[in-house]
């Protein structure tokens, strides 16, 4: 017997399989975390500022900043995850200007923050009672703290070569006045420069030398004022009121950033020094400084720059009058505006 379908009757179609979902693009323009929210901000740098992201060679940068920029392009080479981007990305944010998109100079990238400052601020630590050992260390730390400072200002604002010397000489000289004159004072009693007071003059050098180096380092942008955008980036203009903001965010977070490495080793120390090792071989002691500091800012680090947005906020009403004048006329009227304030 012969089976078919009947006179005028439709053989039935084949189901037509639904396509599979397409897998939304990532957007490359922001981190690969919520900003605006703690956790988010403290994730993002925990991948920006590890410390083995300054292990990359140039020729794996490249790679890097090419994939992006290929996947941006929707040219990407086949096989490639969206895993293969993220990894891309975090190594792309640690070691090029979020706004010029330049390739920093190494010490100046949040991925050598910390072993960069261990070895700074465990020796500021550990050879805190020497006059020259005190103007060597704080002089090659606030070299390393005016490299990083501008590295990573906002870029909107230009500085000449003059100004940065001027302001580097400035911003040496003071904080290198500051810890002489704390480690002075201290050491005027006895008791206080031997014991654990002594071990803190540091820290307080550090915080006094923060609260002038940086606003030096960024004294253009405080002058003449930063780029603020839209939400869709169309720029309004240049407010000091939004770069004072900045640098009145960044210093807080910078002074915190070094305090639990300049305050918990010493008091360890203190019990280590009591101990029969160190008592035999005291040179121990400036490695196992440098070692317990590194710990303390593997976590300090990303956590305090997590404390404000780096693409922070301001409101219409905060801003410059002229300025408010100027977003008044835009259609619609923005409510808040939008800036990088920098690290």
């Amino acid at each position: 017997m012969v089976f078919g379908w009947g006179k005028g009757k439709a053989k039935p179609e084949k189901p037509v399989e639904p396509e599979p979902p397409k897998v939304p693009r990532i957007d490359l323009s922001k981190p690969r975390w919520d900003q605006s929210t703690f956790e988010g901000r403290a994730r993002h740098f925990f991948s920006t500022t590890n410390p083995l992201n300054s292990l990359a060679s140039d020729a794996e940068l490249d790679r890097a900043k090419t994939l992006l920029e290929q996947y941006k392009a929707g040219t990407e080479p086949p096989g490639t995850t969206e895993e293969h981007v993220w990894e891309a990305k975090h190594l792309y944010d640690s070691a090029y200007h979020p706004e010029t998109g330049e390739k920093l100079f190494l010490p100046g990238r949040m991925s050598f923050q910390v072993p960069g400052n261990m070895v700074i601020t465990g020796c500021m630590m550990q050879f805190y009672r020497s006059i020259p050992a005190v103007v060597f260390w704080q002089w090659v730390n606030q070299s390393f703290n005016a490299i990083v400072n501008y590295s990573n200002r906002n870029a909107s604002a230009g500085v000449t070569t003059e100004q940065l010397g001027q302001a580097y000489v400035a911003a040496t000289a003071a904080s290198v006045a500051t810890a002489v004159g704390f480690n002075r004072l201290i050491a005027r009693n006895p008791k206080l420069s031997q014991g654990m007071i002594g071990r803190f003059v540091p820290l307080l050098a550090v915080a006094a030398a923060n609260c002038v180096n940086i606003p030096l380092m960024r004294q253009r942008e405080l002058m003449e004022g930063i780029d603020i955008k839209t939400q869709e980036g169309e720029v309004l203009g240049k407010s000091k009121e939004a770069a004072k903001t900045a640098v009145a965010q960044v210093v807080p977070s910078r002074i915190l950033m070094a305090t639990p490495g300049m305050v918990i080793p010493p008091v360890i120390m203190v019990r280590l020094e009591q101990t029969a090792a160190l008592r035999a071989t005291p040179s121990l002691g400036a490695p196992i400084m440098v070692g317990m500091t590194g710990l303390f800012l593997a976590f300090s680090t990303p956590l305090c720059c997590a404390l404000f947005p780096q693409e922070a906020s301001i409101s219409l009403s905060q801003i410059e009058p002229e300025l408010q004048e100027k977003a008044k006329k835009m259609n619609p009227v923005p409510t808040v505006f939008y800036y990088n304030k920098g690290l």
